[in-house]
């Protein structure tokens, strides 16, 4: 069972979810999360018995020196971390663990009973998956959300996948069923660069992120990391001339849309909102 004494009283929370394994492309959505508690100065403030979700075989504890001499335990499990963005009228929970081995259903229940207990109002779960997408392009977000206007609000593309699924999935499903209101993101992570860290890929999600906030996360050397990932596969494309045409295939079939004008309303309602994250003025357009 999780450990509920001395849990903090926050400010109408927003808690943010990724995890590690099959929903984590190049370490992508968990790369998020970790960036959130690093700029956010997240406090860990509960986790998980991994004793009940976790394969030690699979996932083994990890071993290490304290104090120079003292041996040291960490268990793999899922952790639950507080944090007060600066300039925010609510906190966030920070979820950052590994999909479980066993007892999904007990898990997802675990995990709604630490954010009922932190009184938390939304969940937004982060996500990774290989695509067949340009790494030259915006890399695309499909999702879903449990109210359906959200779907609209941050322009969702609903997945249209059916198959196996991953801890992602199943936590989505028992917020509906437990009338927690939910949304995820799904970041498509280009398949012939899946190695970690692909920084493109969280870039966007922490945009995302934003969105949902309605506040500015700061990207620290992202950007620049995402600019040195993309030269990097435009080196290797140069040296490898079926990568290049099969990158090109994937731009054709990608068609024009990610380099369609914007409309002026499309500008205004962008520009507004960056400048209301960012303390500025919306101007006579805002609410659109």
């Amino acid at each position: 069972m999780s450990e509920f004494d001395g849990l903090p009283v926050l400010r109408s929370p927003v808690a943010i979810a990724a995890f590690e394994g099959w929903n984590d492309a190049a370490d992508a959505s968990t790369a998020a999360v970790e960036h959130l508690e690093q700029v956010w100065a997240a406090k860990t403030v509960s986790e998980l018995d991994p004793e009940e979700f976790y394969d030690f075989q699979v996932n083994r504890p990890m071993v290490s020196l304290s104090e120079g001499d003292t041996r040291r335990v960490e268990w793999p499990t899922t952790r639950f971390a507080a944090a007060t963005p600066p300039g925010a009228d609510h906190d966030v929970v920070l979820i950052r663990g590994i999909e479980p081995s066993t007892r999904w259903r007990t898990f997802c229940h675990e995990v709604l009973e630490v954010c009922h207990s932190l009184e938390v109002s939304r969940v937004v779960l982060l996500g990774a998956l290989l695509a067949d997408v340009p790494y030259t392009r915006s890399l695309p977000i499909s999702g879903s959300a449990s109210d359906k206007a959200d779907i609209e609000r941050f322009n969702l593309t609903p997945t249209r996948y059916e198959g196996p699924t991953g801890i992602v999935g199943v936590l989505h499903d028992a917020c509906r069923r437990a009338d927690v209101d939910a949304v995820s993101f799904w970041v498509h992570v280009p398949h012939y660069a899946n190695n970690p860290p692909c920084p493109k890929a969280t870039l966007s999600l922490l945009h995302r992120v934003e969105e949902v906030l309605d506040l500015p996360v700061p990207m620290a050397d992202l950007a620049e990391e995402s600019a040195q990932w993309e030269e990097r596969l435009r080196t290797a494309a140069e040296q490898d001339a079926e990568l290049a045409e099969y990158v090109r295939e994937l731009e054709e079939r990608a068609g024009d849309e990610d380099l369609r004008p914007l409309s002026g309303d499309e500008i205004a309602q962008q520009f507004e909102r960056y400048l209301r994250r960012r303390g500025g003025h919306a101007g006579p357009t805002a609410g659109l």
